[in-house]
């Protein structure tokens, strides 16, 4: 690649056997097939955000992203998990997708959200006299169960292989970013690791979660000031329910701070920020083979190729 070739922003995600890979304008998704083929599909993507500008504004576009990416990967997880198979009648249909993901959210929410509140709450803790310990015990459980959650599911084997696509992902994407020629014996010599992985964007969503969540009590005494003389189920209904609703708020911060923290990798501060999700991410990626490194270069390179045809018309 020359070096005068402005680089353009590539994300992606590991699905079944294979990578999704976007770009600003496509997203590509490459994945080897039973016969050892790679096969690869194409799509024009457009962001809402580009007919609505405020979408555009810090905070607002990373829920969008948030949001668009979780369409984006049901669309490509559907896409893999049938190409990976040679049997039809064990191939997915859309609704089988989709439920497989409500679910999963579901069962986040479940395990990452309530679960942590709920053991906070019975260590006798009160979140609206001391929101800060509050928060502090509920963050320290939530990391420790997302840990324990990535290190248990990392010993099945069809997790191990998308753990390995998701390194030959951030692979492929640390070349093109370095501007190396983008062939496998490249991309192998890059780390598995990337400062803008979805990884450290939940560890931030956690992390900053601990002080965005203690303002909870402030802002419902305010809005609600018979608040202190409910029964405390109702407390504890309306400070949870309000807890998720600051869970979008949170995502943009968040987004925001992974943004930053990518683009000023030189920079002591950002780097030192970005280290506790670096860490979290040599659970959620393994070294790649060199076959599934193809597969996530040639999402890439697909990306590419519409993004320079784009730019001739």
């Amino acid at each position: 690649m020359s070096e005068t070739t402005p680089k353009l922003l590539i994300g992606g995600q590991a699905v079944i056997e294979g990578v999704m890979m976007k770009s600003p304008n496509f997203i590509a998704i490459a994945v080897r097939k039973p016969n050892k083929e790679i096969t690869i599909k194409v799509e024009k993507c457009s962001s809402i955000a580009k007919r609505f500008s405020f979408l555009r504004l810090p905070f607002f576009r990373g829920i969008v992203m948030l949001f668009e990416m979780l369409s984006l990967g049901i669309k490509a997880l559907h896409f893999s998990a049938n190409e990976a198979t040679d049997e039809k009648n064990e191939q997915l249909s859309n609704a089988a997708i989709i439920f497989t993901i409500i679910i999963s959210l579901a069962f986040a929410l479940l395990l990452f959200v309530l679960t942590p509140y709920a053991l906070t709450t019975l260590l006798k803790i009160h979140e609206e006299t001391n929101a800060a310990l509050f928060n502090l015990v509920d963050g320290i459980i939530k990391l420790s169960l997302f840990l324990i959650y990535i290190i248990l599911i990392s010993r099945m084997e069809d997790i191990k292989r998308v753990f390995q696509y998701h390194g030959a992902e951030h692979k492929a994407v640390n070349c093109y970013e370095a501007k190396k020629k983008l062939i496998v014996k490249n991309a192998q010599s890059f780390t598995t690791l990337n400062a803008r992985c979805g990884t450290s964007f939940i560890l931030f969503v956690i992390l900053i979660g601990v002080i965005v969540f203690s303002f909870i009590p402030t802002v419902v005494n305010m809005l609600f000031p018979s608040f202190a003389a409910l029964s405390f189920i109702a407390k504890k209904s309306i400070l949870f329910g309000v807890r998720l609703i600051f869970l979008l708020p949170l995502a943009g911060i968040s987004y925001e701070i992974l943004k930053l923290s990518a683009y000023y990798q030189k920079n002591f501060l950002f780097r030192l920020i970005s280290l506790p999700g670096l860490a979290v991410q040599k659970l959620t990626t393994r070294e790649p083979t060199d076959d599934q490194v193809e597969v996530g270069l040639a999402a890439l390179e697909a990306v590419l190729k519409k993004e320079n045809g784009l730019n001739k018309n």
